[in-house]
């Protein structure tokens, strides 16, 4: 018979004699456990320096961040239209279509031919549709015994990059006139003057509005004590052709001589 007293004697012999005061009393030497704490202290201090350099290092660049200022740079070039449009719209009436018809073939040689006389080539000229209108077809058109059933309209363009001899033979067109051609004056001026070559002017002009607004910067850094840095910011803005008389009535399709405006928009870094 198994003597179970003597066991759990043992056991508890054994459990009261297990050592654990070893873990508790042991202690570094003296010499070691002051440098131990003198390695924690300067982590300690490194981290908290470092933790306030890069605080103060934020602060400092959002501070100058702050530091901008806004302009604008105005650019203006004198330039002169390249291609003129020169629209010639002709009316032809009568009651007898075929008749008008006739006609208004006749005009239109007469008109083709007075253009090449003065100059101008035949592939800068150009013949548009001819357009009949029968009033008959308007049913809110009074019955007069007058008025004449139909209208024949016709259009020469030319199209030339010659702008100063469009605008001279234009003086002449009276001379048509004389010969029975009456034109159509309901839609204004019959010329358009345009100036295609504009991006060939583009940098040249974003340089001149950039170093404007450069020097708008450097006079309003110079009044409170900073300098001109680098562009934070730049919007090139809108080019636009205005003639160049600007008057009350002045149209820039118009006129041959303009004038190419444009106004940028920078933000610098003052420092």
């Amino acid at each position: 018979m198994l003597k179970t007293e003597n066991l759990n004697q043992n056991s508890k012999r054994e459990f009261e004699e297990r050592p654990f005061h070893r873990f508790h009393d042991h202690k570094l030497p003296h010499h070691k456990m002051k440098y131990a704490s003198l390695g924690i202290a300067c982590v300690l201090a490194f981290g908290v320096a470092l933790a306030g350099f890069f605080a103060g290092s934020f602060y400092y660049k959002a501070k100058l961040n702050a530091n901008s200022v806004v302009v604008k740079g105005l650019a203006e070039m004198d330039v002169k239209a390249d291609l003129a449009i020169w629209e010639m719209k002709y009316v032809v009436t009568g009651n007898d279509v075929i008749a008008a018809q006739k006609q208004i073939s006749a005009q239109t040689e007469v008109i083709k031919n007075f253009l090449l006389e003065n100059g101008f080539k035949e592939n800068e000229i150009t013949i548009g549709r001819l357009d009949t209108n029968d009033l008959n077809a308007n049913p809110y058109r009074g019955n007069y015994e007058n008025n004449l059933r139909f209208i024949l309209n016709q259009t020469i363009i030319v199209k030339s990059q010659n702008v100063d001899l469009v605008a001279d033979v234009l003086n002449k067109s009276g001379d048509l006139v004389a010969k029975g051609i009456i034109f159509n004056s309901d839609y204004g001026s019959p010329v358009s003057y345009l100036f295609t070559k504009l991006n060939d002017i583009k940098p040249k002009m974003l340089m001149a509005a950039t170093q404007n607004a450069r020097e708008a910067a450097a006079q309003f850094a110079e009044s409170s004590n900073s300098n001109v840095g680098h562009i934070k910011y730049a919007n090139q803005g809108m080019f636009t052709i205005l003639p160049r008389e600007q008057t009350s009535s002045a149209t820039e399709s118009q006129q041959i001589d303009k004038k190419v405006r444009v106004v940028s928009t920078i933000e610098y870094w003052l420092k």
